[in-house]
């Protein structure tokens, strides 16, 4: 949720309040404020000239581009008649993360698009950047590469059960990778919509699938939200088991459950994978 209320028109505001029905907004949903037609008010969140990554038009940068961006978005996103579902929000005093998942008319109905938006923040609450993230997939058929966006931190480490998980997603251990979850769990890929795999067969299966290519995935981690509850990692792929991969920008939600297992595992990319 990384837009700033007070900078919005009262009409505005008066109208998102009733959508969500808070006597409050805290921060303005991403979509909803690029939706408002107040450009000036996205513009001002920003501690500085506008800077966010696209998954499809890459780096923008500065008041003009940042302009067109939000025209040609909106004309997009009206022509497939978007509309959104919530699905988390975590606000700090660094970091912002916002996970959606857009609804937009496809050929054959309608098709779901996860998508997650990553902000780095100000000591006054405005933006530094935003990274989206989602995959080209469900909108083209087809991925598009993602560049790496962030740099690997070698000194970043998960710990508890998210290190787990990510030792035995590198690893390739199925057994290992299925034991970080609670049993109700569930992992949803980036397509969304049917390619969500809940409860230990389902992710057994699942995982097995994805370590086919005679090995796991080790990732780059990059940058890290967490918590307690949620943890967010950004990173980078370059390996799907025997296979070198340009490296590819991503981000992942780990959801924590009442047992501190995971009930839930949220993947937001567009690698190819290389698998049968």
């Amino acid at each position: 949720m990384p837009w700033i209320p007070e900078l919005f028109s009262a009409p505005a505001l008066e109208r998102l309040q009733e959508k969500w029905e808070q006597e409050r907004l805290e921060a303005v949903p991403y979509y909803d404020g690029l939706m408002s037609g107040e450009h000036e008010a996205l513009i001002r969140s920003f501690a500085g000239e506008p800077v966010l990554h696209d998954p499809l038009h890459g780096r923008i940068k500065g008041v003009r581009a940042f302009g067109w961006y939000v025209t040609a978005l909106q004309a997009f996103l009206g022509q497939y008649n978007m509309s959104f579902d919530a699905v988390e929000d975590v606000l700090t005093a660094d970091h912002s993360l916002e996970e959606v998942v857009l609804h937009l008319d496809g050929q054959e109905g309608r098709v779901e698009v996860p998508v997650a938006i990553l902000a780095d923040r100000t000591p006054d609450g405005r933006l530094a950047e935003l990274r989206v993230y989602h995959s080209m997939w469900p909108v083209l058929g087809r991925h598009v590469h993602r560049p790496p966006m962030l740099q690997r931190a070698p000194e970043l480490q998960a710990w508890d059960v998210v290190g787990e998980y990510q030792r035995a997603l590198a690893a390739g251990d199925v057994d290992g990778v299925v034991a970080t979850f609670e049993s109700d769990a569930y992992a949803r890929e980036p397509s969304g919509g049917q390619y969500i795999y809940k409860g230990r067969d389902s992710l057994r299966a699942f995982y097995e699938q994805l370590f086919s290519n005679g090995g796991g995935i080790p990732l780059e981690h990059c940058a890290m939200i967490d918590t307690g509850r949620e943890c967010a990692i950004e990173y980078n792929v370059v390996r799907w088991g025997t296979t070198e991969l340009p490296p590819e920008a991503g981000v992942a939600v780990y959801v924590r459950g009442e047992s501190g297992k995971l009930a839930a595992a949220r993947i937001y990319d567009d690698a190819d994978p290389p698998l049968a």
